[in-house]
């Protein structure tokens, strides 16, 4: 989701690349679902882990930022300052994951979840000239 919601908000001025502690071979439906309600989309969405981005040629040094969701993100992306010059944020965002029962929940959910990182997004970077829904 935050990966999606930076480009929306921010187009290319930035680049930005999503990774996680592990791989998962989808991208989570119900993210899929909150993210379009704001024209956000995650469809072609590549699912892949800090192990992963490397094996294809990322190079994790060129990065300036890494902004950890999780606890376990955070503690991998620290590890990465000990070889690199890389500033580490961590923003506590809910995990909506198997908080609730029926779908209506689930997805008011990943609203929240949502709704948090574009928040942290703007909190941090600032305005945008681009037209979001709120």
């Amino acid at each position: 989701m935050a990966e999606g919601i930076f480009k929306k908000l921010y187009g290319k001025r930035v680049f930005v690349q999503s990774a996680g502690v592990r791989h998962d071979t989808e991208i989570d439906g119900f993210a899929v679902a909150v993210c379009a309600e704001i024209n956000v989309t995650l469809e072609r969405h590549q699912s892949r882990s800090f192990e992963e981005m490397e094996k294809w040629g990322d190079d994790i040094s060129s990065f300036d930022l890494i902004i950890a969701l999780s606890p376990a993100a955070q503690r991998v992306a620290l590890e990465y300052t000990r070889y690199f010059s890389l500033e580490i944020e961590y923003w506590p965002i809910l995990d909506p994951t198997g908080l609730h029962e029926d779908r209506a929940s689930i997805l008011d959910a990943y609203r929240m979840t949502m709704n948090q990182i574009k928040q942290r997004i703007r909190d941090r970077f600032g305005k945008t000239l681009l037209n979001v829904t709120d």
